[in-house]
C-alpha cells in the first residue's frame, strides 16, 4: 500500500537576520502552505522546533521548522517522527537547492545529500536516506567557496520572484502528496515550468 506524506519539514535557519537568506527556502514552503490553510507554527520544545498541525484533503499532517539550526535538523525530525511513528517515506523535507536554478522544483525519494548539511544530519537520525525531498531551486553562486556566502544571504529581487512563484505554484502537488500518488505529483511538479512561455 502506498503511503502518504504525514510529515513536512522545511528547512531553514531560525532568527530574524537569517528569515529572507536563500537557505530558508524550506521554510518559506511551509510558511506558504501554513498561510493557506490558516494555521499557525507554535514552538514545540519537545520537538526543537515550530510545528502545526493541520488537516489538509482529510489527512493529518503535522508542519515543522526546526529551530536547532540546519546543521542540527535531524534532531527536530527525528524527535516528531519517532514521538508519532512516522515512517521516513512518510516524510517531505524541502529544501534549498543549489545545484537547481531559481524557480525551479524538483521531487524525489532517497539518494545522497549532495553536501546539504540539513539533509546530511536528518539521515543520520532517521538511519536512512529514503525520505523524500522537495528541492527548491536557488541557483549556485558558481564556485564551491563562495557557497556558504551565497546561501546565507539573500536572493536578487528577480530571483526571490522566481523562488516564490515555484513555491506557490508547487503547493498545487498538495493534494498528490498526501495521498501517496507521487507519480502524478513529480509530473505536476515536473511540467509546470515547462509550461511557461
Amino acid at each position: 500500500m502506498t503511503t502518504g506524506i504525514r510529515l513536512i519539514v522545511g528547512l531553514g535557519n531560525p532568527g530574524r537576520e537569517y528569515a529572507a537568506t536563500r537557505h530558508n527556502a524550506g521554510f518559506w514552503w511551509v510558511d506558504a502552505v501554513a498561510a493557506e490553510k490558516s494555521v499557525a507554527l507554535r514552538p514545540e520544545k519537545k520537538f526543537h522546533g515550530a510545528a502545526a498541525r493541520v488537516t489538509l484533503n482529510t489527512r493529518e499532517v503535522w508542519l515543522l521548522q526546526p529551530e536547532t539550526f540546519m546543521n542540527a535538523s535531524g534532531r527536530a525530525v527525528g524527535a516528531l517522527a519517532g514521538f508519532y511513528k512516522v515512517m521516513p517515506e512518510e516524510i517531505l523535507v524541502v529544501h534549498d537547492e543549489l545545484d537547481l536554478p531559481p524557480g525551479t522544483v524538483r521531487l524525489k525519494k532517497g539518494g545522497g545529500h549532495g553536501g546539504h548539511n540539513g539533509l546530511k544530519d536528518i539521515v543520520a537520525h532517521l538511519g536512512t536516506p529514503e525520505f523524500w525531498r522537495l528541492r527548491l531551486g536557488i541557483g549556485h553562486p558558481g564556485t564551491r567557496d563562495a557557497v556558504v556566502n551565497f546561501v546565507l544571504n539573500a536572493p536578487q529581487r528577480a530571483e526571490q520572484e522566481l523562488i516564490e512563484s515555484a513555491i506557490h505554484g508547487s503547493l498545487a502537488a498538495l493534494p498528490q502528496l498526501l495521498s501517496g500518488d507521487f507519480a502524478a505529483a513529480m509530473i505536476k511538479l515536473h511540467t509546470k515550468e515547462k509550461a511557461k512561455p
